[in-house]
C-alpha cells in the first residue's frame, strides 16, 4: 500500500492531509510489559492530520502558505502555517532523517492529530453544540476503522494526539457567538471546549478498546488538550503573552479577520500592500494566524509531551513501540 492510499483512507476522518517525517534506523520488537524497554528505532514517522501537524500537503495541493508563514525557522514560507516549525518536526528531530523502503510500513511510527477541523466544521455550518457533539461516536468510529486498516496493512506503533482547547482559538471566538457568561477565567470559550473534552474522552475510550482489538499494536494517547489550556491559561508564568491574539493577521479584538489573514495582501496605488503581517516577537506569542499555533509554543508543548508525562500509558516519546498487556 502506499502513502497515497493512506492519505485517500484518513482524509474521510478529518480532511486530512498527509505529512510525512522520515527516520531510519534498524526493525525494533515490541517488548512485553515495560521492565525490559528500549529506546524504539523507526524507520519512519507518517503523520495524518489536519494543517496543525502539516508540512507540505495543503500547500502542495492548494499552493504555498504566503509570506510571513516561515519566517522564524525556515526564513520563507515551509508548506507549514506557522511562522517556524511544528510538533511533528520536533517528533521527527527525535530520530535521524531518511527516505524509507517499502518495508518502513511495518517498521514506522505513525502519528495522528485530528479533531479540531471535525468539530469546527460542524460549527460554521451552523451546526449546535449539541449536533456537534451527537456525531462524534460516529467520527470515532471512522477513526478507529483507519487505525485498523493501517494495522492490518503491518503498522504496529501509534502516536495519537486528542484534540485542543478550540475555544480558546482567535477564529473561533472571532467568528462565533459566544456569551459573556460563556467564557471562562482565561478567556475562552467554554461551551466549545467542553465539546473538545467530550470528543477527548471518547477518543481515549476508543483507543483502550483498540488495544485489546489489536493485540500487537502499541497505542499512545496523549492528552495535548491538557498542555495547550494550561499554557494558554497561565501564559504570563511561562514567558508568553496576548494568549488569543493572534500574532499574524489584520484587525478586530484577537487581530483575526477570515477575509484578511496571515499574509493577505491588498493593490493600492497600483502597489500590493501586506495586510496580514507578523507581530514584532512570535517567540513570545502562543498563537500564530488564529488557527494554528507559533513555533515557540509548538516546542512549548511538545518539551511536555515528549517524556510521557501526559500519554496513556505513560510512555515517552522514544518508547513508543513499546505495548502494555491489558
Amino acid at each position: 500500500m502506499d502513502c497515497y492510499q493512506l492519505f485517500r483512507l484518513v482524509v474521510v476522518v478529518s480532511c486530512a492531509l498527509v505529512s510525512v517525517m522520515i527516520t531510519s534506523f534498524p526493525e525494533t520488537s515490541l517488548v512485553f510489559g515495560l521492565s525490559q524497554r528500549t529506546p524504539c528505532e523507526f524507520d519512519a514517522i507518517f503523520n495524518f492530520g489536519d494543517s496543525n501537524s502539516d508540512t507540505g500537503g495543503l500547500s502542495a495541493a492548494f499552493g504555498q502558505a504566503p509570506p510571513p508563514n516561515g519566517e522564524t525557522y525556515f526564513h520563507a514560507p515551509a508548506g507549514r502555517y506557522s511562522d517556524g516549525r511544528l510538533v511533528i518536526d520536533f517528533i521527527g528531530f527525535v530520530w535521524q532523517e531518511l527516505m524509507p523502503t517499502e518495508e518502513s510500513f511495518s517498521r514506522a511510527l505513525y502519528t495522528f492529530d485530528i479533531g479540531q477541523n471535525d468539530l469546527t466544521a460542524g460549527y460554521f455550518l451552523n451546526m449546535s453544540i449539541d449536533q456537534v457533539r451527537a456525531y462524534v461516536p460516529d467520527l470515532l468510529d471512522q477513526f478507529t476503522t483507519i487505525i485498523k486498516y493501517i494495522y492490518g496493512e503491518g503498522g504496529r506503533s501509534f502516536w495519537i494526539h486528542n484534540t485542543g482547547p478550540v475555544g480558546c482559538l482567535p477564529y473561533i471566538m472571532d467568528r462565533l457567538l459566544i456569551t459573556a457568561a460563556q467564557v471562562d477565567k482565561a478567556g475562552c470559550a467554554s461551551p466549545f471546549n467542553e465539546v473538545a473534552q467530550f470528543f477527548n474522552i471518547r477518543l481515549k475510550e476508543a483507543m483502550a478498546q483498540l488495544r485489546k482489538d489489536l493485540p500487537l499494536a502499541s497505542i499512545t494517547y496523549v492528552d495535548v488538550y491538557s498542555v495547550k489550556y494550561f499554557l494558554i491559561s497561565k501564559a504570563s508564568k511561562h514567558g508568553f503573552e496576548l494568549p488569543l491574539v493572534a500574532c499574524c493577521g489584520h484587525g478586530g479584538k484577537y487581530n483575526y479577520n477570515r477575509h484578511m489573514g496571515c499574509g493577505s495582501k491588498i493593490m493600492k496605488n497600483g502597489k500590493q500592500i501586506l495586510l496580514g503581517r507578523s507581530c514584532k516577537d512570535p517567540s513570545v506569542r502562543i498563537n500564530w494566524d488564529g488557527v494554528h499555533y507559533t513555533e515557540a509554543a509548538n516546542k512549548w508543548v511538545f518539551d511536555r509531551i515528549v517524556d510521557g508525562s501526559y500519554s496513556d500509558p505513560p510512555m515517552p516519546l522514544k518508547m513508543a513501540c513499546h505495548w502494555v498487556a491489558n
